[in-house]
């Protein structure tokens, strides 16, 4: 009787362990997806952000003077005397290795013009 009683007690046991081990498997996924889902609301703000930037009080430059590029920087304000890169970040997101690549190449400078005139056919 004894042995029975174990036996459905193990039994029990199992099927409750058995049955946490999915729980905490789906509990996982859901955190995982919960992360996701943070990271894409982030980047999505960031990007939403950077559109409004140069709209608001705290962007330096005339807003009529900034052309909006998005990629692979946000933009360019044409001054009287200089142009300035612009790019704008929100929260804790960094540079890109192309943007920083962009960064360096403006401060060695790296940039040059080019006028090219296409002949009417």
């Amino acid at each position: 009787m004894i042995e029975l009683i174990l036996g459905i007690l193990v039994v029990i046991l199992a099927g409750a362990a058995f049955f946490l081990w999915k729980r905490v498997q789906e509990l996982g996924e859901y955190a995982n997806s919960l992360a996701f889902s943070k990271q894409s609301q982030s980047v999505k703000y960031g990007k939403m952000s950077e559109n409004w930037i140069p709209l608001s009080e705290r962007f330096p430059y005339e807003k009529e003077r900034f052309r909006f590029l998005g990629n692979p920087i946000d933009g360019i304000a044409f001054l009287d005397d200089k142009i300035v890169f612009c790019e704008f970040k929100a929260n804790t997101s960094r540079l890109n290795p192309t943007q920083e690549n962009i960064r360096e190449l403006v401060k060695k400078k790296k940039v040059e013009w080019m006028e090219l005139r296409v002949e009417e056919i």
